[in-house]
């Protein structure tokens, strides 16, 4: 038997991803997406639905959820509990109260199972991740940085790249200049759309969307495509020869064969 070389890559066969995480849904969003869209890119926004619509003393309020299926098309929607919580110091009924019920109207808005989140105030607990995938919940962000570009070994302690004002451009360069092809490399940056008024930096997202946007090499996804796409990689099945592979799930997975790329249907036993 002949050992080959067998490697998961991104869809198209790429090996780099690039997504976005923003929270708490403020009017500012509008301009945020504005500006992914332009550049190919794609964001998830963790909403607050029973604080959706809702004024704020310092600048713009909150998208109503009447609009949430508009301002947000193309992109994820997501939780971030209904009302904001500090959760860790919630009795945990509340906390899959304010999980559920934030899932519940946010999904009567989108049209579409909502399974993500972000932890309110950065607040969780082993109880709390414990109890996610209970609620429907398959992945959350920490608050963080780890300025490099793994992907997660747990998806419910999801901690990014960068935040948006913590060396965005410099690791956005660092990332576009990756090249080794043997690696899959993940950029996750996160943040806050009404940051970006408070400190006079729109021009700050827009050079990295256009720094960022458009390569050939780059994956642009939510965060919840990562983890389906990353579910159904791990779902493939190799003979031991490895001169066959199935795909038991709905979506293509892409992998590379002896430095050859290959398409991998899903639902298809495939010769390669």
């Amino acid at each position: 038997m002949k050992l080959r070389s067998i490697y998961i890559c991104f869809p198209g066969g790429k090996h780099k991803v690039l997504t976005m995480s923003y929270d708490d849904g403020r009017e500012y969003d509008r301009k945020l997406v504005d500006i992914f869209n332009r550049n190919g890119i794609k964001g998830t926004f963790h909403l607050n639905s029973g604080l959706a619509g809702s004024p704020h003393p310092g600048g713009e309020g909150r998208i109503p959820l009447k609009d949430i299926a508009e301002v947000y098309a193309g992109h994820e929607v997501s939780c971030h509990t209904v009302f904001h919580p500090t959760i860790a110091r919630s009795p945990i009924e509340q906390v899959a109260l304010q999980v559920l019920e934030d899932r519940r109207v946010l999904e009567e808005a989108v049209g579409y199972p909502v399974r993500g989140l972000s932890y309110p105030n950065g607040s969780y607990s082993k109880e709390i991740v414990e109890l996610l995938p209970k609620l429907g919940i398959e992945y959350s962000r920490v608050v963080g940085d780890t300025h490099d570009f793994s992907l997660p070994e747990n998806y419910l302690l999801w901690k990014a790249t960068c935040h948006h004002n913590h060396n965005l451009l410099e690791d956005g360069r660092r990332f576009v200049e990756l090249h080794k092809t043997q690696y899959l490399y993940m950029m996750y940056v996160w943040g806050h759309s009404y940051e970006f008024p408070a400190q006079n930096n729109w021009d700050l997202m827009e050079e990295f969307c256009l720094m960022a946007g458009g390569q050939e090499d780059t994956w642009y996804a939510t965060n919840i495509q990562i983890v389906d796409y990353m579910k159904a990689a791990k779902a493939l099945q190799f003979t031991i020869n490895t001169d066959k592979v199935y795909n038991p799930s709905f979506q293509s997975v892409w992998i590379k064969v002896d430095g050859e790329i290959v398409e991998v249907p899903g639902g298809t036993l495939l010769n390669i």
